[in-house]
Formats: C-alpha cells, sequence, structure tokens
C-alpha cells in the first residue's frame, strides 16, 4: 500500500515538474521584433511576444545611467565616447508618449563633465530634494528644483576619488562610479578596480563605501569588487553586480551578482575575493596566476554569489519589479543588463537577463549581436512601471522603451 502511494506521488511529482518545465519553456519563448533606428537598417531583437520594445530616445553619445526625478522626468548620463575625457553631459527626457512610446524633448542639463556615470535624487531630513552625480574624479549634488532646465545652484563636492584615466601607470582601467542610497539615509558608492588583477595602491580602488548623504563619515564596508556597475537596494538588502578578471579564458571566472544583507553591511568587513579569488559556479575559487595575499589565507571566507553570468558577460545597471507585475518574466525579478564580451567571437553577454529570487536567469531581450555583428549594447535599467521599463544602449545610443501587453 505504502509503495502504491509513494508510487503515486513520484507520478504527480513527475507530472508538476513537467507541467512547470513546460510553462517556463513558453515564458521564455522569444520572438523577432523589428526595430528602426535613424540612420541604420533595419534589424530584429528577440523578446517574449507579449513584449514590445520601440527607440524611446536616440542620438545620446554613449548612454549610460538613469533615474527619475520627483517631477517625473527622466535624467541620463551620457559619456562620449569610449576615451577618459570631460565632454560627458546629462541630458532631461521630458514629454514621454506612453502610446507611441516615446519623449517628446531631449536636453541638456549638464555639459563637459569627467565621465558621468551614476545618478540619482534623495530628499533629505529637511525637504531639500538633491541631485546626485558621480564623476570619475569626485561625488557631487545639486539642489534640485522641480521643472528646473538647468541646476540653479552650485555643486557641493562630497568625496573625491582617483581621476586617473585609461593611461594611468597602474593601469587606468575603470572610470565609472556608482551610487544607490540605503536604509538609515546612508549613500552607498563602488569604485572600480585601476587593472585586471593586482593588490592596489589606492586603497578607495575595487571598494563598496558608505557615507552620510552629506558626505561627511565615510568608510569602506566591502574590498574585492573588481568593477561593481550596477546597484540597487530592495528592502534592506543591496543587491549588485561586478565583473571577473580577464585573464582565465574564454570560459572563467563568472561574472558574479551578489546580495549583502544588512548586517553584512553594518559590519563593514566584507571581502568578495578579487583580485586573489575568481567566481565559477557561483564559489570563490583561488587565482593560481596570481597567489593569495597577506591579507588573504584562502578564499573560503568570500561569499556565494546571489546569481552568476557567463564569463566576460559584462554586467552593467539592474533594477527590480515587485509582486505588483502581472508579467511572469518580471514579477519578483531583477532584470540585468549584460553588455557584452569585447571579444565578439565569444557571443557573451549583449542581452538583457531576468533573474529569480533563486538566482536563475533567463534571457528576456536578445539579439543585439548576430554573427558578429554588434547592434547594441544594453547599458542600464529603469522600470517605469509594473510592467514597463527603459533600456539604455550605449552603443547605439538609443533608449528603448520595454513593455509587457
Amino acid at each position: 500500500m505504502r509503495a502504491s502511494i509513494a508510487a503515486s506521488l513520484l507520478f504527480y511529482a513527475a507530472a508538476l515538474t513537467s507541467l512547470c518545465s513546460a510553462q517556463s519553456a513558453q515564458q521564455v519563448k522569444r520572438t523577432p521584433h523589428g526595430v528602426r533606428l535613424k540612420g541604420k537598417s533595419p534589424f530584429y531583437l528577440s523578446l517574449p511576444a507579449e513584449f514590445t520594445i520601440t527607440p524611446a530616445a536616440e542620438g545620446l553619445q554613449r548612454v549610460r545611467f538613469m533615474a527619475k526625478s520627483p517631477d517625473g522626468r527622466i535624467f541620463v548620463t551620457t559619456m562620449h565616447d569610449l576615451s577618459d575625457n570631460s565632454e560627458g553631459a546629462v541630458y532631461i527626457l521630458d514629454g514621454f508618449d506612453e502610446q507611441r512610446g516615446r519623449f517628446a524633448r531631449v536636453m541638456p542639463y549638464l555639459t563637459d563633465l569627467h565621465n558621468p556615470n551614476s545618478i540619482a535624487f534623495f530628499q533629505d531630513a529637511q525637504g531639500q530634494t538633491w541631485f546626485y552625480l558621480a564623476l570619475t574624479d569626485r561625488l557631487v549634488r545639486y539642489k534640485f528644483v522641480g521643472g528646473e532646465e538647468r541646476p540653479t545652484s552650485h555643486p557641493e563636492v562630497l568625496a573625491t576619488y582617483p581621476a586617473h584615466g585609461l593611461s594611468y601607470k597602474y593601469g587606468g582601467w575603470h572610470l565609472s562610479r556608482t551610487i544607490a542610497f540605503g536604509p538609515g539615509d546612508k549613500l552607498y558608492v563602488t569604485v572600480g578596480s585601476s587593472c585586471n588583477a593586482c593588490d592596489e595602491k589606492e586603497e578607495i580602488r575595487a571598494t563598496l563605501s558608505v557615507m552620510d548623504v552629506n558626505g561627511k563619515n565615510p568608510r569602506i564596508v566591502a574590498r574585492g569588487l573588481r568593477n561593481a556597475v550596477g546597484m540597487r537596494f530592495v528592502g534592506d538588502t543591496l543587491f549588485l553586480t561586478n565583473m571577473g578578471a580577464d585573464h582565465l579564458g574564454d570560459d572563467v571566472p563568472d561574472d558574479p551578482m551578489f546580495s549583502l544583507s544588512p548586517g553584512a553591511l553594518k559590519q563593514g568587513n566584507l571581502d568578495l575575493g578579487w583580485p586573489h579569488c575568481y567566481y565559477s559556479g557561483g564559489k570563490a575559487k583561488t587565482d593560481a596566476r596570481v597567489g593569495l595575499g597577506k591579507s588573504r589565507r584562502d578564499c573560503q571566507a568570500a561569499p556565494d554569489s546571489f546569481a552568476f553570468f557567463g564569463a566576460h558577460s559584462s554586467p552593467l545597471g539592474l533594477d527590480y519589479f515587485g509582486d505588483d507585475s502581472s508579467s511572469p518574466m518580471l514579477k519578483e525579478h531583477f532584470l540585468v543588463a549584460l553588455h557584452g564580451a569585447s571579444n565578439k567571437k565569444l557571443d557573451r553577454g549583449y542581452r538583457v537577463v531576468s533573474v529569480d529570487a533563486h538566482g536563475q536567469v533567463q534571457d528576456l531581450v536578445t539579439g543585439f549581436i548576430k554573427s558578429g555583428l554588434v547592434r547594441g549594447r544594453p547599458c542600464d535599467i529603469l522600470k517605469l512601471s509594473e510592467n514597463s521599463f527603459l533600456l539604455s544602449d550605449d552603443t547605439a545610443n538609443v533608449i528603448y522603451y520595454v513593455r509587457a501587453k
């Protein structure tokens, strides 16, 4: 009798697994969606059939990261080109037409900037709204007035960072800095490494730091982040993307995504492994080519990653959709922009993926590279509503509007 019941349970479990798998397969099935950009040949991006994608703003030179202002406009940074320059800008996207999926106006807010990357808005305890801007060499904020088309105040410098660019004697490398506001009115900042794999000469490199919203009381809370560009708080937990080193071949290491708990952030001595460790299968492993340093005896203390992407996928911006979304591909999922490998032959990254609560990764938008031809490189995700988002592409110089029907 027991054997019969057990067999029945196994049968129903197998049937349920098969049904879930079938539903999952239906959810991730993608169909070609035609895209037309000004001055370029038409091409196709693949998305689930229930999604639409349209170019919402075009002609922005190396468009990077986005933020929604309190008055409902979209602010976006551009870095102009791939060089270390002071020709970057912040633009305002205004007059969004949801039916057409396009912005009516694109206007400059700030110009002549040193590689602007991450931006954010924050209202302090006194009710003053601030616009925060992370540049390569410094972090600044401006008093923000709703409706303004240019800053009406002078910038306050909250922190300074290594200004060395791509020709820096230790390698230069990562020019971007990323900001995010967390619980307790704290401001978190990541600074990329100066090299592929080295013991840094400057303490702030390859770290996550925290400070008061006015820049006071800064301290480093995590090290070993080679280039953590995307950051979002969900509740009290910080989720961030990171990039692994480039010297271990085409298929190693993973590019990890981490979840850092409030307790871990408060403790303030997190070590995510780089440069002596790399990630594979979500686990930290010793990099034999670098060897363990004096400050690290092994890699076992480094936490497992929350999720991971293929080597050289280059994850950048991310955003989170809560339980108010009606789309199975969005509801309680992260969306992550994978910028893509510089070696196009790898065909790695160049897509937008969804990540569920268990760290499982599925493709959402693909087609940015085909047969070695690059049509674009995803950069940032900004949630607009429970079923729609903006996607920046810093190679095609476009911002897409994507929504579930």
